[in-house]
């Protein structure tokens, strides 16, 4: 990686590390800890009351990024209305909730609701309904992703769009790619027997999300006010893709295209693909897309950064990519996975991260000892 000698503003260091340009550093971005992570480091060194990376900056003695409110686009991609959450049934040690977006779920009431949709923990659950069982439901449910609906757009869009206009740090809008969107509807064993039995209702509901997903982005791509999208997909197990590569052709690939080309053509530089498990035979499909970026690279499940990048070149970034197994064994493994990562972080095209949710085996002082090594190889120490 040819490094440039100005200063740049966060902003600046995140497109050019993500494009094979030439960051000043490599953006540091060491992954979070979730709350039982956080609950054990607070006993391990880390203060309570404060936030796990600026103590970590501190800690490390690393400039905290550029302080000052930060203004978001505000646009919401969700329904609207969402289904009322509320609790069904209590019993056996477990709630069953249906939650915000129509699912009828299980989880322990060791846990409330919150914990069903957002990433608070690592938490089991267990789907017992969902909503779209039918195209009679699928009527009513796209009745729900209205565009233009109040509320859609925050009341000081054009003023938050003014702000952003010359801001320092990168604004990204995340959405729900077409396979995530679909299973968040049908449930995902449900929607892989519609791929089989009834893929016209596939199309058609991939159609749907693709109009939808385009007309509320458009706004946004003529404000110019992004730097990034981030779709999430999570559509890959351990060993292979949840569904065949022909398939994601089929009924996946469109969607990508329309909105990359649209995201591209408004002058976006980084258009991110999200999606756990096993990539590599789904990267060639984001490539042809027109995705530039994808994480998170869990090395879990034999995904090899080094062996991206001698097979992909410079047509895929990444971000992501470092062995949360390595972090929990601590020592000299947390220097060794480093090493493994060096090669790629010099080359350009990568910002090296944990490859998840940093979990509770991982404990502070080891955290802190990967930041360090993470610091060194991103130019930071």
């Amino acid at each position: 990686m040819t490094v440039a000698t100005s200063q740049m503003t966060e902003r600046e260091r995140y497109i050019a590390a993500l494009t094979f340009g030439q960051p000043d550093r490599v953006p540091f971005m060491p992954g979070w800890g979730r709350k039982s992570t956080r609950e054990a480091w607070h006993q391990q060194g880390l203060p309570e009351g404060r936030d796990q990376i600026d103590f970590l900056l501190e800690t490390l003695g690393l400039p905290r990024p550029a302080s000052g409110p930060r203004v978001s686009p505000g646009v919401s991609f969700r329904m609207i209305p969402t289904f009322e959450e509320k609790v069904l049934e209590h019993r056996d040690g477990h709630y069953i909730v249906q939650d915000w977006m129509g699912n009828v779920t299980e989880i322990s009431d060791q846990y409330d609701y919150t914990y069903i949709r957002n990433a608070i923990d690592f938490v089991t659950r267990k789907w017992h309904r969902f909503p779209v069982e039918n195209r009679a439901d699928f009527e009513a449910m796209k009745k729900r992703y209205d565009p233009e609906a109040p509320g859609r757009f925050p009341d000081d869009f054009r003023e938050r769009c003014r702000k952003l206009r010359d801001r320092d740090y990168p604004v990204t809008v995340s959405v729900a790619g077409p396979f995530w969107q679909m299973r968040e509807w049908c449930g995902f064993e449900p929607l892989c027997m519609f791929f089989i039995d009834d893929p016209d209702f596939i199309a058609e509901m991939a159609a749907f999300w693709t109009e939808f997903v385009s007309r509320t982005l458009a706004p946004l791509l003529d404000a110019g006010v992004l730097d990034a999208v981030h779709f999430s997909e999570d559509m890959a197990y351990k060993e292979k893709s949840m569904i065949s590569p022909a398939m994601a052709r089929e009924f996946l690939l469109p969607a990508w295209k329309r909105w990359t080309g649209e995201i591209r053509g408004a002058g976006v530089p980084v258009v991110d693909m999200d999606s756990d498990g096993r990539i590599d035979e789904l990267i060639p499909l984001w490539i042809e897309a027109g995705i530039n970026v994808c994480d998170p690279i869990e090395v879990a499940a034999g995904n090899d950064i080094n062996e991206f990048r001698r097979t992909f070149g410079r047509k895929m970034a990444y971000t992501g990519g470092v062995d949360k197994r390595a972090m929990a064994r601590g020592g000299d493994a947390i220097v060794r996975e480093i090493e493994r990562i060096a090669p790629v972080v010099r080359d350009g095209g990568y910002i090296p991260s944990c490859d998840h949710g940093v979990p509770p085996d991982v404990s502070w002082p080891d955290f802190v000892r990967y930041g360090r090594l993470l610091a060194e190889v991103t130019g930071w120490l």
